[in-house]
């Protein structure tokens, strides 16, 4: 006798003998993501990155401000939401105080903010060397161009991820009109390759590939399509885990600068072809960023450029061993895996090191050193002196030259 999931009946000694099933639980994305093995160090730099790109919203809003480099509290707590806030914008700016530098105004004795002169020395040196590595910047744009399926990208997808390539500020005008013997742009949202036929680029799993087969002297078969695996600290393997590792290790795929073979999906191994050659795109587009990082939710917006077929958060999940994702603060990050040890980049660059620097002013929180204490004991006596200078001066004499330095 057989009785359904969805019948009435309870279980009891009278009904017994009645089949019970049970529903296996299904194994999704979201499964994946709850659980995972963490890792502490790229949640911990998830954080810092989070907070950075924030400071990096305020920064840019109070340069729209035409009243001059600094802002009211008042109006910046306003700026709360959009910059994606959990806490007060007055309790986060005090948490920084080597970032922000917050003063009452002269005349109307509200506060105000404005970033320090270190945060903004580090972040005029971040301009000066993004446009000092204007030619790799080029050659990481043709490189993207060259996955593609037509040599053409949507200018509004590498607006998304400026930051993570190290694109400069108006790049458009920058650095695709300036190079127009590269670069043509199609549509007002459209940006194409100019010499298509040009040498295939060699990917950065490649270059790997050639130094595992030349230093640790492995057999070309176990090589030529495997990509470098490595596992966070407490990931548990399962039973037949590492034979369909090494079986997917082996697999052959196109290449994310081959032109594309259309294989079908019911082919013999043909969905899982698509998934390798998808896994080498992302592993590719993450190689050419300068942080080795980007946001999930924007590499949506490559999945037609790139023909990416499959769910992509659900195939970076499936990957734990060359992905991982933090989901420290209301966006998802997908970190390289190979491209960091401890928490930091195993190959920094100037921009990534420029950026370090940044987040050590963040780590330093309130603490207070001896360049911050200097800094505030000379604010305290130009305060105390220029209190003087008003109380010396008739009445009225000192409210024009004030009013002129803050306009």
């Amino acid at each position: 006798m057989y009785c359904s999931s969805s019948s009435r009946l309870r279980f009891g000694p009278f009904n017994h003998f009645c089949q019970r099933r049970w529903g296996k639980p299904a194994v999704t994305a979201q499964t994946r993501l709850e659980d995972r093995t963490r890792d502490l160090k790229l949640d911990k730099l998830a954080t810092q990155i989070r907070k950075l790109r924030i400071i990096f919203k305020l920064r840019e809003l109070m340069i729209d401000r035409k009243r001059g480099p600094f802002v009211s509290l008042q109006i910046m707590s306003r700026w709360r939401n959009f910059v994606g806030l959990r806490i007060g914008i007055g309790d986060f700016v005090h948490k920084y105080p080597h970032v922000f530098d917050v003063f009452p105004h002269p005349l109307r004795r509200n506060l105000c903010c404005r970033i320090t002169g270190k945060m903004a020395a580090l972040m005029k040196q971040e301009e000066n060397v993004i446009n000092d590595s204007e030619i790799e910047t080029v050659q990481r744009l043709k490189k993207l161009l060259m996955m593609s399926v037509n040599g053409t990208l949507h200018i509004h997808a590498l607006r998304l991820i400026s930051k993570e390539l190290g694109l400069p500020d108006g790049f458009r005008e920058s650095i695709l009109v300036k190079y127009s013997d590269d670069f043509r742009l199609v549509d007002l949202e459209i940006v194409e390759l100019v010499d298509k036929h040009e040498n295939v680029a060699v990917a950065e799993v490649e270059q790997w590939r050639e130094r595992e087969f030349r230093e640790k002297w492995l057999s070309e078969f176990d090589v030529k399509f495997a990509f470098p695996i490595n596992f966070p600290t407490g990931f548990k393997i399962k039973g037949g885990f590492r034979e369909k590792l090494r079986n997917w290790q082996r697999l052959p795929y196109v290449k994310p600068y081959e032109k594309r073979q259309g294989f079908g999906v019911r082919s013999c191994g043909g969905m899982h072809r698509r998934e390798k050659r998808a896994v080498a795109v992302l592993h590719e587009l993450l190689s050419l960023t300068v942080e080795k990082l980007v946001d999930v939710e924007r590499l949506v917006h490559f999945r037609r450029d790139f023909a990416i077929e499959v769910n992509i958060r659900e195939l970076l999940l499936k990957h734990p061993g060359i992905f991982y994702i933090s989901t420290k603060g209301n966006t998802q990050i997908v970190f390289l895996r190979e491209a960091y040890t401890k928490g930091c980049l195993v190959e920094p660059n100037p921009i990534y090191i420029v950026r370090r620097k940044m987040q050590d002013l963040l780590l330093l929180g309130r603490r207070h050193t001896k360049q911050l204490e200097s800094s505030m004991e000379i604010k305290e006596h130009i305060s105390a002196a220029d209190n003087g200078d008003w109380l010396s001066k008739s009445e009225g004499s000192w409210v024009l030259p004030i009013l002129q330095g803050f306009d």
